[in-house]
């Protein structure tokens, strides 16, 4: 894999989200209370509202629009046949935030 480093682990507060803009839209990036980070793709399978304006409880995120609940881990909806959104692999080493570059510019899921 090929890494790109978007910011520092400290520049997202836990609970929090920023957004990585590419040629494919918007990617949430998300750190947990536990400091674990993920990335997904910013638009809600719903009605496309902005994940990373949600709530972030667990490895989880909720959509601020209509409540739907995402795993940060698989972008899978927690919910009977509710969909998904594309996450993106995402790592920390050195205090930085690192995203799969190949992943971004395909646009292709993890």
């Amino acid at each position: 894999m090929s890494w790109i480093d978007i910011g520092a682990l400290e520049d997202i507060p836990r609970q929090g989200a920023r957004v990585v803009k590419t040629a494919h839209g918007c990617v949430a990036v998300f750190r947990t209370l536990d400091d674990a980070v993920f990335a997904l793709s910013d638009r809600c399978a719903h009605k496309a509202g902005p994940l990373s304006d949600g709530l972030v409880h667990d490895h989880k995120v909720t959509c601020p629009l209509h409540g739907w609940v995402f795993s940060l881990e698989t972008g899978q909806a927690l919910g009977a046949d509710q969909g998904s959104v594309p996450s993106y692999p995402a790592r920390v080493e050195a205090g930085r935030i690192l995203l799969d570059a190949a992943r971004l510019t395909a646009g292709a899921t993890a």
